[in-house]
């Protein structure tokens, strides 16, 4: 069985709208159908197994559902679908679980808030190729944090200036850059130029220090082909890592890549707010996470604490506690990557919120190359906040003796300039 969990909110049955979910999901028509016996309802039909009530509300999610009511019935409700209903294919799964649910009639709210799979899906999707310990190595990080910064598209800078500045980070000694998920290959700033001016830059260092610096080009595109031609430019280069905006590619994008990637996928989730930003509509994470970690992305973002746009702390663990659990096996888990407004004074809280791990990706962009000192005193300032906070130091304490970090202390402490 495949199991999903919706939460109700109705003026009315929360049973009955339960009932109504089932039925339309899997055998229900609206008037009876040649040959839809009773025998082929028991075999493929959704059932409703478990009903949890909440606490009503007073509002209703889809205001214009509400008509005269005052008080919207809550619960979350258990439907298992047979696998003979559903299979392994994971556009499949995503009509069922969202198909007509959201134009049912009568329904205020309706979220899908957990998903349980069978161990047929391990077996029909190839997971992550590298996911966390892979990531590690090709970096060479061992116990903290993989450090990493952002080119930003508003920069405007082209492919040399972009190289330039990849120098003088690699040597500051960051670990991982990326390019922003508005960087593809618009005209100021190709893809193959970018290639081949940053490509160098980075092989040098390597052949000298023997650390490959991981860079994630933007390799996304909606013509599969045209994204796999992308993906073999920045491979035969001697990269080893892109970026993929995965809702504009699309599951089958995904799939069509993850079969032929020779690169670390980092997943950007780019629109996702979309799907989840009220909190009695769409998804949460912990469900829209599993279809793309089943179809292969490495490194998955999830922004972090004290994040610059709407997100709250409590929903950033709640993503790292998805990403980081097993959906199988331990190697099916993606790198968490925190993000979004990250300049290190945050490093003490997120090893708190994460339990003391230190398997993550933390990526900085104003917080780096914004630093007073530019980019390189940037990403010192950020391994210097992730010692002070794997050691239990005060970020102000460990400033004393470590400039760089002060200085991101004075700038980025209020919480506006990262």
């Amino acid at each position: 069985m495949i199991r999903l969990t919706y939460r109700i909110e109705t003026p009315g049955s929360v049973e009955a709208m339960a009932v109504k979910i089932a039925s339309d999901q899997s055998t229900g028509t609206f008037v009876a159908l040649p040959g839809e016996t009773e025998e082929l309802k028991a075999r493929v039909a959704a059932r409703v197994v478990a009903i949890r009530p909440l606490l009503p509300s007073d509002r209703a999610s889809f205001p214009d559902e509400a008509g005269g009511a005052t008080i919207f019935n809550r619960a979350d409700v258990d439907i298992d679908f047979p696998m003979d209903a559903v299979g392994t294919d994971l556009s499949a799964l995503m009509t069922i679980a969202i198909g007509g649910v959201f134009s049912i009639k009568g329904m205020t709210g309706i979220r899908i808030v957990g998903m349980q799979l069978p161990q047929d899906f391990a077996i029909a999707h190839p997971g992550p190729q590298f996911g966390v310990a892979g990531s590690f190595a090709l970096t060479g990080v061992k116990d903290r944090p993989i450090i990493g910064t952002i080119v930003k598209p508003a920069l405007g800078l082209r492919p040399h200036e972009t190289a330039e500045m990849v120098g003088e980070l690699i040597a500051a000694g960051v670990d991982f850059i990326k390019d922003d998920e508005k960087l593809m290959s618009p005209a100021y700033s190709l893809l193959k130029d970018r290639v081949a001016a940053i490509m160098p830059k980075i092989l040098d260092h390597e052949q000298k220090t023997g650390k490959k610096v991981m860079y994630a080009f933007g390799i996304s595109h909606a013509d599969p082909d045209e994204m796999m031609r992308n993906h073999d430019l920045v491979l035969a280069a001697g990269g080893n890592c892109a970026v993929v905006n995965i809702n504009s590619i699309g599951f089958g994008g995904m799939s069509f890549l993850r079969k032929r990637s020779g690169l670390v996928l980092h997943a950007h989730r780019n629109g996702w707010d979309i799907f989840t930003r009220h909190a009695g509509l769409g998804f949460e994470f912990s469900v829209w996470q599993q279809f793309w970690r089943l179809l292969g992305v490495d490194q998955f973002q999830i922004n972090g604490i004290r994040v610059k746009y709407w997100e709250p702390d409590e929903s950033f663990v709640r993503s790292y506690k998805a990403v980081t659990t097993p959906l199988f096996f331990e190697g099916d888990v993606a790198l968490p990557v925190i993000g979004s407004g990250q300049w290190g004074g945050q490093a003490p809280d997120t090893i708190a919120a994460t339990g003391g791990s230190t398997d993550l990706l933390y990526l900085c962009g104003g917080g780096i190359v914004s630093h007073p000192g530019g980019p390189g005193a940037g990403v010192k300032a950020v391994r210097q906040a992730w010692e002070a906070a794997v050691a239990g130091v005060p970020l102000e304490t460990y400033a004393k003796d470590h400039p760089e970090l002060a200085q991101s202390i004075a700038k980025f402490a209020d919480g506006k300039a990262a």
